[in-house]
């Protein structure tokens, strides 16, 4: 199978013609989705993107793109306490948002990250479950993404099952999903949390950044073996890998694969896989704050090809990258909208999994259109099956 979407897709990768008619496998469909979709299409979005340049609030969202919205920026301590941004500049309720959601029949989700360690000392999780809930009934949430980065122990996998159970007991109609790092998805309790989430959202980005000592790449669809540092992204280091690994816990119906709307710029190497030079006096070995996240729509998009910029394509790992044309010092890792069709074409076709998602939705938009979440929605539609 996979043999066979890399000869369909590395034709479309250099012929450039027709990408978007690549014949898809048949697979079982799901639960009947919003906006018809055939697959999940799982949408991250943060409250401090409508404070940006360009500002990216409730009016830019493609509802019609979408099934879920997971809303970002709710935090809580370890008494179970929830801290909600507020004030002018700084405000994260926003009725629009899931006034708009709902009337598209999109759920939306609210996403939280906190002191999950501090909260498994103090035992106060069903104050945070109380919270939860009275939160959701007030602001009309349909659910929880819950973002812990990471469980350490076996003792933290345990009570993260302890915790999405507890919510799923105080709201059986809860839509609810966890954030999963791919490289080897443990300690996560995989086989008791898939009996209380809905799915489980594999972080698939971030192999490459500012904690790496090589110019990476953030998101391989297949691993490359010519990267000279594997051991800075594996096990789970391309989309490939982190799929063989969590298809053996969870169903794949649960699952959907994560694609990045942003990449990292190396400022100091110029060359895919490069050694950043500072990595050799760095107090950690790594590339540190000579590497810059960028945004595809804002950041990336406009020099592509351009301003002294030229656009490489891995073959193996199916990614692009960027190199500056006269050799000078500069080496950009991101997602485009080809990558992008063919990674959520893969994941949902070829590998049977539930959706995809992305982090974020903002990242993709340029002040006045969204081609990566485009791309997205038209590979989550099964090439018009």
């Amino acid at each position: 199978m996979i043999c066979r979407f890399l000869a369909l897709q590395r034709l479309a990768f250099f012929s450039l013609i027709g990408l978007m008619a690549v014949s898809i496998p048949c697979a079982n469909a799901q639960q009947s989705t919003p906006n018809h979709l055939l697959k999940r299409v799982v949408g991250d979005y943060g409250y401090w993107s409508k404070y940006q340049t360009p500002a990216y609030g409730a009016g830019q969202i493609p509802y019609r793109q979408l099934t879920h919205i997971n809303h970002s920026g709710v935090s809580f301590d370890a008494s179970g306490t929830l801290s909600v941004p507020t004030g002018p500049g700084n405000e994260f309720i926003e009725p629009e948002l899931n006034r708009r959601a709902h009337a598209a029949g999109v759920k939306v989700l609210l996403l939280l990250g906190g002191d999950f360690n501090g909260l498994e000392a103090s035992g106060e999780v069903q104050t945070l479950v109380d919270n939860i809930a009275a939160f959701e009934r007030q602001y009309g949430y349909d659910g929880v993404d819950m973002d812990w980065e990471y469980p350490e122990t076996n003792a933290d996998g345990s009570f993260f099952v302890e915790l999405m159970k507890k919510l799923r007991k105080s709201n059986p109609s809860y839509v609810l999903s966890i954030d999963a790092a791919p490289w080897g998805g443990s300690p996560y309790d995989l086989k008791h949390l898939q009996l209380w989430v809905d799915y489980v959202n594999i972080m698939m980005y971030d192999c490459a950044g500012p904690w790496t000592a090589h110019g990476q790449l953030n998101s391989p669809i297949f691993w490359d073996p010519n990267n000279p540092a594997p051991y800075e992204c594996q096990p789970g280091g391309s989309v490939n890998d982190a799929a063989n690994i969590f298809l053996k816990s969870v169903p794949a119906v649960q699952l959907n694969m994560g694609t990045p709307f942003y990449g990292y710029y190396y400022t100091n190497i110029n060359q895919l896989f490069g050694l950043c030079p500072n990595a050799a006096y760095t107090a950690d070995g790594e590339c540190d704050d000579t590497v810059l996240t960028v945004n595809y729509g804002p950041n990336v998009k406009p020099i592509i090809n351009r301003d002294g910029w030229r656009t490489y394509y891995d073959p193996i790992a199916l990614v692009p990258y960027m190199l500056k044309i006269d050799g000078r010092d500069g080496y950009i890792t991101y997602d485009d909208p080809v990558s992008t069709y063919l990674r959520v074409s893969y994941s949902d076709w070829d590998r049977g999994m539930g959706g995809t998602f992305m982090w974020s939705l903002d990242a993709d938009y340029d002040g006045h259109s969204q081609d990566l979440m485009d791309a997205m929605y038209s590979a989550s539609l099964g090439g018009g099956k």
